[in-house]
């Protein structure tokens, strides 16, 4: 799970797996495979160096590559 927070100031976990898209709107709006939105402070960059990080934590990359 990465950690990602609400405009209200929630912290918030999603599985970077659950992911679908991103969408920059000016807020960043996270589509998981549900079809929930989930719009959150961070910039684009940021969800994608956690989801990066995570996937490194958990052994992911190095089967993808």
């Amino acid at each position: 799970m990465i950690e990602v927070t609400r405009l209200d100031g929630k912290r918030y976990w999603v599985n970077p797996h659950q992911i679908e898209s991103m969408e920059e709107n000016p807020d960043l709006t996270l589509t998981l495979l549900s079809g929930k939105r989930v719009v959150v402070k961070e910039k684009p960059e940021t969800v994608i160096q956690r989801i990066v990080e995570y996937r490194k934590k958990i052994g992911v990359l190095h089967q993808e590559l």
